[in-house]
């Protein structure tokens, strides 16, 4: 963004500010996690070596995506594979990888949690930390706007020319809502039917997604925009189908609305 720089050296070493950002909005994620597993009754000793293998394999299926959408890039040029360091990395591929790293090892280290149990008390952490990271992350990267405006909202974004939609500031808005909207669904009658907030999250989080992809960024996205469009839609289908096995049976409209009082 025009007036914040995207890198900076400490010595010899060269840092890029949205990496910065982004470690922020993991390391917030993984306390608010860690709390929300807790207060779940649920077990947070392993969460840390659980954490990590999702971070491992979140950056590696978000490489490859990334490679697999911009072949004509890479092919010929082993070198740039690893070179993450220079960007490229897609968000639905790192979570495709890591969410069948994730239920493996909730299998593993905690056999005796149901799968909806354990992705209620996660799913809300995610979406906050990845409005976070929204903020903290692409909108002080290299290309980090949308398309071309002339708009007021417009924001200058370096390597790009003239100003851009702020596609991370509204992503970031987008999830921030989303979050707030499955705190209140906690509130409700609806919190005693395990996987209907996962699957809420699911399905708002797959919807602005692919509506983001379509009309704000387009095919001016380097994580292949028509690939990210159809895999917020599948996100989107999977949690419709999730919601309507977990529905809670035979609730009213007026009973979901109501909070429930905690002794």
């Amino acid at each position: 963004m025009s007036g914040v720089p995207t890198s900076f050296h400490i010595g010899p070493l060269l840092f890029h500010t949205y990496g910065f950002g982004l470690a922020i909005a993991a390391f917030v994620a993984y306390a608010y996690a860690r709390r929300r597993l807790e207060r779940a009754g649920l077990n947070v000793e392993p969460f840390a070596r659980f954490t990590f293998w999702l971070l491992v394999s979140g950056l590696i299926g978000a490489r490859l995506a990334n490679i697999a959408t911009n072949w004509s890039y890479y092919s010929g040029h082993p070198s740039r594979w690893i070179a993450v360091w220079q960007g490229g990395l897609a968000s639905f591929g790192g979570i495709g990888l890591a969410l069948v790293v994730g239920v493996v090892l909730q299998r593993r280290w905690w056999p005796g949690t149901k799968l909806t149990k354990f992705t209620d008390a996660l799913v809300p952490a995610l979406i906050a930390g990845w409005a976070l990271g929204r903020f903290l992350g692409p909108q002080f990267m290299v290309d980090g706007g949308g398309h071309l405006t002339t708009q007021w909202f417009g924001l200058h974004y370096a390597g790009q020319v003239g100003k851009r939609v702020p596609v991370p500031l509204i992503q970031g808005m987008e999830d921030g809502l989303t979050w707030l909207f499955l705190l209140a669904l906690e509130r409700t009658r609806l919190k005693q039917s395990l996987g209907v907030i996962t699957s809420v999250g699911m399905i708002i989080w797959g919807l602005v997604r692919a509506l983001d992809e379509r009309l704000l960024l387009g095919q001016e996205s380097h994580s292949g925009s028509v690939g990210v469009q159809l895999a917020g839609l599948a996100l989107a289908l999977a949690g419709v189908v999730t919601l309507i096995v977990h529905w809670p049976r035979g609730v009213s409209a007026k009973e979901i609305e109501k909070p429930q009082i905690n002794a």
